[in-house]
């Protein structure tokens, strides 16, 4: 057996290293490049779930029929109808209602009003919800002009686009030399501007169908 001379042996041994050297960073990046990949598309799963949990958003109108429950007289003079149009985001709803109230009946002031109305749902569960409404607002050429409401309604999604509501509340008007207050209860009627395949219409089945 012809032995290796040591120049020879020298340079195999240092061509090894070298080879060795050079194939150990390139499976380290190889492996922090595989695991980068899987970290940006953990992101964006993640990304495309949370856009998928955002609270819906659509435009709504509100017919409302009130009826004054501690007033004398009939019906037709304590009834006080009303129609709402705003926008829901998510468990808020912004709203601007028109109505009069006693509508048969006549004097020497205006019974028409216009009112802001804010309303949040404070309680949900599947289809039911409970909501809580604080609004203003101005009966015109009235001598108890500024109005002001608390009320509380019990709301069930028929579906995505038609909910019915119990409601009941207390509306206040100041004027100059007088004040007064009453009570009311009724019944109101939403209709939800959704479009049957839209983001929005899937949002609030999934939350008219999950129960908290």
């Amino acid at each position: 057996m012809k032995i290796i001379p040591a120049p020879l042996f020298l340079l195999i041994s240092l061509y090894a290293c070298a080879q060795t050297t050079v194939v150990a960073p390139s499976i380290a990046k190889a492996f922090i490049s595989q695991n980068s990949k899987k970290a940006v598309k953990d992101t964006v799963m993640e990304s495309d779930t949370s856009k998928e949990n955002k609270e819906p958003r659509y435009y709504y109108i509100s017919v409302n029929t009130d009826v004054f429950v501690n007033t004398k007289g009939r019906v037709a003079k304590r009834f006080s109808p009303a129609v709402e149009f705003g926008r829901t985001y998510g468990i808020f709803d912004i709203g601007l209602a028109t109505g009069r109230f006693s509508s048969l009946n006549k004097g020497s002031d205006s019974s028409h009003y216009i009112e802001f109305r804010p309303t949040i749902n404070v309680f949900s569960s599947g289809r039911f919800a409970e909501g809580l409404c604080l609004g203003g607002g101005y009966v015109f050429t009235a001598k108890q002009g500024l109005m002001t409401e608390i009320g509380n309604s019990i709301n069930f999604n028929i579906s995505t686009t038609v909910a019915v509501a119990v409601t009941q509340g207390y509306v206040f008007f100041d004027g100059t030399n007088s004040s007064r207050s009453t009570q009311y209860m009724g019944f109101a009627f939403t209709y939800n501007f959704l479009r049957k395949h839209s983001v929005n219409n899937q949002r609030k089945k999934k939350a008219i169908l999950t129960t908290n």
